[in-house]
């Protein structure tokens, strides 16, 4: 089944009403992304956190919107964000170091921003008494293998532990997690379209490699049904189509009718052959709600008499892994439909 055009309407826009919304990470896709959608609502603030100053100039002069306030800070010093936060009813935290090679690298650095930074963040909502706020995480948390999906693994068990001691009645913390974001900074489809225009061959880790594929419009939606569904601690995964790299990069070929060839350079740092949205340990407690699973949490208290007497005896709907590899695999043609629904300039 192709799930990436299957997503249910996501229009719940009312609720944000009069409300002001803090997104930090805020100049990067999911970002825009999210402008796109709440600007022309009746939202009264969103407020944009990021470090980059000369990202927020060109984002606001592309806008132009009163709506739109930014706030320089850096979540790794936990005063910026607060200052920020004060007023803020609703939180998207999207702030992260993303790029698998510069987290290899420099690990610390990872840690820093992924662990304590979503700390300092977690923090600051909850003092603040934000309603509700969504932490964006990555299939690379799931059984990671490098230093990036170490620290996003860590960001959500932080999220989660924070979520115990929470009532109902206080923040309401979630988790979202998802694949590769078509046309976001970083990810291959911009690197393989600029090889493409400069006549370069298309440079493939590995042909075989699987990988989800989402739209940035399909990373709202499901940041918006954690956000409208979620209960404490709960992690949302959307069900998603997948491809192989070395199909993505035929299709794109195809579609830019170039004679570029691909070029296979070996598997990068910490990169994995596959990736995995859910393991088949957290199924057991995962639920499916139409095109999205629940991940509930393990709520159960630090009593170590229990982990020796009494298991967990909830199960879920569903069993087994889901990755890149057991999901709806698409071909080359149906790689091309998605690609120029995606992306117009195509």
């Amino acid at each position: 089944m192709n799930y990436m055009y299957n997503t249910r309407n996501m229009n719940i826009t009312n609720t944000f009403k009069n409300k002001i919304l803090l997104i930090t990470g805020g100049t990067g896709s999911f970002g825009e992304a999210v402008l796109s959608r709440f600007l022309k609502s009746d939202i009264k603030e969103i407020r944009i956190f990021s470090r980059d100053e000369k990202k927020q100039e060109d984002m606001r002069i592309k806008y132009k919107n009163d709506k739109l306030k930014f706030f320089i800070g850096d979540i790794r010093d936990k005063p910026s964000i607060d200052f920020a936060m004060k007023g803020v009813d609703y939180l998207f935290h999207a702030a992260a170091l993303k790029q698998v090679p510069s987290c290899e690298f420099f690990p610390l650095e990872a840690v820093k921003t992924n662990i304590i930074g979503t700390e300092n963040v977690l923090q600051s909502a909850i003092e603040s008494e934000v309603k509700n706020a969504v932490f964006l995480s990555t299939d690379k948390a799931v059984y990671p293998i490098n230093a990036m999906g170490i620290s996003k693994a860590l960001m959500e068990k932080t999220v989660i532990a924070k979520s115990r001691s929470l009532s109902p009645k206080q923040t309401v913390v979630s988790l979202t997690r998802y694949g590769n974001v078509m046309g976001s900074r970083g990810s291959v489809i911009p690197l393989f379209l600029e090889q493409i225009n400069n006549g370069l061959d298309l440079t493939v880790t590995n042909t075989e490699m699987t990988r989800f594929i989402m739209s940035l419009e399909e990373s709202v939606d499901l940041v918006l049904y954690a956000f409208k569904n979620a209960n404490q601690g709960d992690t949302f995964v959307q069900k998603a189509s997948a491809c192989t790299i070395g199909d993505l990069a035929t299709a794109l070929l195809q579609i830019k009718k170039s004679k570029s060839k691909i070029n296979i350079i070996g598997t990068r740092h910490g990169e994995k052959h596959y990736e995995s949205l859910i393991g088949s340990e957290e199924m057991t407690r995962a639920i499916e709600e139409d095109n999205f699973f629940r991940i509930v949490a393990d709520d159960r208290d630090l009593n170590y008499e229990k982990y020796f007497t009494v298991g967990n005896q909830n199960k879920g709907t569903v069993t087994g892994e889901y990755n890149s590899s057991n999901t709806s695999i698409l071909n080359v043609s149906e790689i091309i439909s998605i690609l120029k629904k995606t992306f117009r300039d195509l």
